[in-house]
């Protein structure tokens, strides 16, 4: 298991500012026992900067770190580190009830196994479990102990309950080691709880979104197949884009070469066949399809049944047309059902793009850039919607570019 990459503060489209949307909101700083607990006071400082009251909770081993007259003097809050008080024994109850988000950071590996388990044993793991709010966590603790698999293992639970994270940085440790295990820099935690503020109020909030991605294979005997370059990235992306911004996300895998993002429900469609299955089971749910996999054009008329030999001499494959699986979801598509397709021209994109989506009736088509959707980390797209709108998005990483292309969609949903 991964956690996703820090995102940039320039998200395309992403329409997240810290400024308004943390305005007069009520966060829940919870502080665990890392000697990253000193940065705490500087992620104060940077949620006060956006608006937010800020109110902090610690371990009692991060008061070993920090005192908590600090962050005392800099919220104007008392800080929670007992979690029963003779004169308020639900103040926990009451806390949780109040506020708009709870932020773990740091977030030791101690701290993230313990909210794996649903433990309520100190303040921020009392609160964390009354909590019904977003939960951010930005881990910081030791490169080894951040990549082990229990580690990962409780990561993975947590977030397939909703806890959104921002992945430790690369660098020098406190230890003397160098690795994964820094606190992500303040700006980088303040846009990812924007964004977790933001997505139970997005136009996604709730949607159920089924998301195509990778490229098909079609057997030619019993270990070749014929396929494509695609890497699935971009649909991975808008899976993992569509689940942080609130939406029910069903992902239909065909080969890809990035993991499968936790929190949404992947299905493996490896051929055309088992792709169009699984596309038009899925559309009987679905309120909006993004068609992003690299579906074969074309299948092998006969398949060997036992693997073809160089002996053989001249190899000669002959092809039949797939089913148009896009097509036919649009002429299957109920009421209120928004479809998305995805091309890649190598001469004459945009003029083949709009005849693409205009005959399949969709709603929009995100034209890609040849040279960067196939293999790379990177692409640039242009999205135009049949209502008439284009929207023309930079070179960026394909995460950017999925929440960019989720921005310009969710236009369409409104």
């Amino acid at each position: 298991m991964t956690v996703p990459p820090r995102r940039s503060g320039s998200d395309p489209g992403s329409g997240a500012n810290p400024a308004e949307l943390l305005a007069s909101k009520s966060v829940l700083l919870a502080v665990s026992g890392s000697i990253a607990a000193y940065k705490a006071a500087y992620l104060v400082r940077e949620l006060q900067r956006a608006g937010a009251d800020v109110r902090v909770l610690m371990t009692r081993s991060a008061c070993e770190f920090v005192a908590p007259l600090t962050f005392e003097a800099l919220t104007g809050h008392p800080v929670e580190v007992e979690p029963f008080k003779a004169d308020d024994a639900i103040r926990h109850v009451a806390l949780a009830r109040e506020a708009d988000a709870l932020l773990v950071a740091p977030a030791t590996a101690h701290i993230l196994a313990r909210l794996a388990l649903g433990l309520a044993d100190d303040v921020p793991t009392t609160l964390a479990l009354a909590c019904t709010a977003p939960i951010v966590a930005a881990p910081a603790m030791n490169v080894e102990m951040w990549r082990k698999p229990a580690t990962q293992a409780n990561v993975a639970t947590l977030m397939e309950r909703g806890v959104r994270f921002v992945a430790p940085e690369e660098g020098d440790l406190a230890c003397g080691e160098v690795g994964a295990g820094r606190l992500a820099e303040p700006g980088a935690i303040v846009a990812e709880l924007t964004r977790a503020i933001a997505a139970p109020h997005s136009a996604w909030s709730g949607r159920r979104v089924l998301i195509t991605a990778g490229g098909t294979e079609q057997p030619i005997d019993p270990v070749r197949v014929i396929g494509n370059r695609s890497s699935g990235r971009t649909g991975i992306a808008l899976a993992s884009a569509a689940r942080d911004l609130g939406a029910s996300v069903e992902l239909l895998l065909a080969r890809h070469s990035e993991p499968a993002p936790p929190g949404v429900v992947c299905r493996s469609a490896a051929t055309v066949e088992e792709m169009r299955e699984a596309v038009l089971r899925g559309m009987a749910d679905a309120d909006v399809l993004l068609m992003a996999a690299a579906v074969s054009d074309f299948v092998p008329r006969e398949v060997a049944e036992e693997k073809i030999k160089r002996a053989s001499g001249e190899l000669e494959l002959r092809f039949d047309p797939t089913p148009d699986i896009l097509a036919e979801a649009a002429r299957a598509r109920r009421a209120g059902q928004l479809l998305v397709g995805f091309a890649l021209e190598t001469s004459r994109g945009e003029e083949r793009a709009l005849e693409k989506m205009h005959a399949k009736g969709i709603d929009a088509i995100v034209l890609n850039h040849p040279a960067l959707a196939l293999e790379g980390a990177e692409s640039e797209v242009t999205i135009f919607a049949a209502a008439g709108q284009r929207w023309s998005l930079p070179r960026a990483s394909k995460a950017e570019i999925a929440r960019g292309i989720l921005a310009r969609i969710e236009e369409l949903l409104r």
